[in-house]
């Protein structure tokens, strides 16, 4: 009996199953699945989108399996090594399968991002090949310490110096298998890709790009949609300045009008720093709100595009929206934080327009997910993303009270419509 993947390269499959392929829900075995999905990304016009849709959610286990996999198709290993498809969880595991070419990993090598310069200089076999080490050395995010273990490793040929020491990242391949296998790995407060120096080009762009609105909003204070207590937690303050917290903080659009800075006599008056760690470990927080807080708007926007991950979640909550935008165009910007931003409720709802706007985002299936999922989210972008939703996923938001009920009801359709296109199969 001829495979799935056979039938579906002889263009001999019917249209509905082709439908159902690309949505990685034929009954074939995992490998199978992936190699289709693959193809169907790569070769079919009308399929290819929802394919690449499905494989950017697909289950991460399966895929580290594929990834690890010497026996893989070439296919399927381009694909998830590709720059523009790649998976940073799978590159560890993607560095050492032999059937991953060094050619392959010297086109991803020059424009790699920082995370994975750091994995790719943790790589045993990364680090003994010249061509890929070549490639390396022309990234332009490259920072001057790695530039010279580059230069170093390439001098010595086939001797392997210690490892370069990076905080959060631990044997490769064996931190991934931890990884999707559910155990816990510490992720620093600062990730070392956050130590990268962006360019100033980049903040000067943006700037040139909003001086309209920077100017018309430079003397906004920082004040964070859904008030600075709900920022800094309710048990960091004494309960007798709840109250007052909650009414000076603010929510909404309108965050961040008035000419004095109420956010920030809050966070003067909530406790000195030197006082210690709240009973939520709320000091470096604190210190981060107090840091803000001293910053005017382009100070803010400039700290949003080159901050760290713990600034870019306070500012992503900027009630001043030039600000806010600003992180979602920061280079450093991780997958991970996206994903986190498109199921918040407490952020302007430009942020959540402004998400799907960029294409990198939305070949994410769970930022595209979670916004659909989000009660915050416009109700006709909420309704535009749906149709990308696997059937689980549409059920699931069906029974989700807290979601307009016009979602809940397409939903509900699409998904009966989905089981009986399944059924009759």
């Amino acid at each position: 009996m001829p495979r799935q993947i056979d039938l579906i390269r002889a263009s001999k499959l019917p249209s509905n199953m082709m439908q159902f392929a690309a949505k990685g829900a034929l009954q074939v075995p995992p490998d199978e699945s992936i190699e289709i999905l693959v193809y169907l990304a790569k070769h079919n016009k009308i399929f290819g989108d929802l394919a690449r849709m499905t494989l950017a959610g697909w289950d991460e286990k399966a895929s580290l399996a594929a990834a690890s996999d010497p026996k893989t198709p070439r296919e399927v290993l381009d694909y998830l090594v590709a720059p523009e498809t790649l998976r940073p969880r799978l590159l560890p595991a993607l560095l050492e399968n032999p059937s991953v070419p060094d050619s392959a990993l010297a086109k991803f090598a020059v424009s790699a991002s920082g995370e994975s310069i750091q994995a790719m200089l943790q790589s045993p076999r990364a680090r003994t090949s010249a061509r890929v080490l070549d490639s390396l050395r022309s990234n332009p995010y490259l920072k001057a310490n790695e530039a010279s273990a580059v230069a170093e490793l390439l001098s010595a040929g086939k001797t392997q110096p210690p490892p370069i020491p990076v905080a959060g990242i631990g044997p490769p391949v064996e931190e991934a298998i931890r990884a999707t296998a559910g155990e816990a790995v510490e992720e620093p407060a600062s990730v070392a890709s956050d130590e990268a120096e962006v360019p100033d080009e980049a903040v000067s762009a943006y700037l040139a790009e909003h001086a309209t609105e920077i100017a018309a909003d430079q003397n906004k204070p920082f004040q964070p949609i859904g008030g600075i207590v709900e920022l800094l937690g309710s048990d960091y303050f004494p309960v007798s300045q709840m109250k007052e917290m909650a009414e000076i903080g603010g929510s909404g659009e309108e965050a961040g009008t008035g000419s004095g800075s109420p956010a920030s006599a809050a966070v003067a008056r909530s406790r000195p720093a030197a006082s210690g760690i709240s009973p939520q470990g709320g000091a470096q927080r604190d210190n981060a709100v107090q840091k803000i807080n001293r910053l005017d708007v382009k100070g803010r926007i400039q700290l949003a595009m080159k901050g760290n991950k713990e600034e870019r979640s306070i500012l992503i909550r900027d009630g001043t929206k030039v600000v806010a935008l600003a992180v979602l165009d920061a280079p450093k910007l991780s997958d991970g934080e996206v994903e986190k931003f498109a199921l918040q409720k407490n952020v302007l709802e430009a942020v959540l327009r402004h998400i799907p706007l960029k294409r990198r985002f939305m070949k994410n299936y769970i930022v595209v997910r979670n916004l659909v999922a989000n009660p915050r989210t416009p109700l006709d972008l909420g309704l535009g993303l749906m149709k990308h939703l696997l059937t689980q996923d549409l059920k699931n938001i069906s029974a989700n009270k807290e979601i307009s009920e016009t979602v809940r009801k397409l939903a509900l359709k699409m998904y009966k419509q989905k089981l009986d296109s399944a059924n009759k199969k």
